[in-house]
């Protein structure tokens, strides 16, 4: 249920944690990226 909760009013609007989020999600796709391209070289190999 942590994604289906409504924003806590109280919470202090951080922006280090906005920059977490954006560091996180591009580390996320970076990684993603780079087993898609291993993927496509090893089935362009065989």
């Amino acid at each position: 249920m942590y994604f289906f909760r409504k924003k806590d009013p109280n919470r202090p609007n951080n922006i280090n944690i906005k920059i977490m989020h954006v560091i996180n999600a591009l580390a996320i796709s970076i990684f993603l990226l780079g087993i898609i391209y291993k993927l496509i070289q090893w089935l362009s190999k065989s």
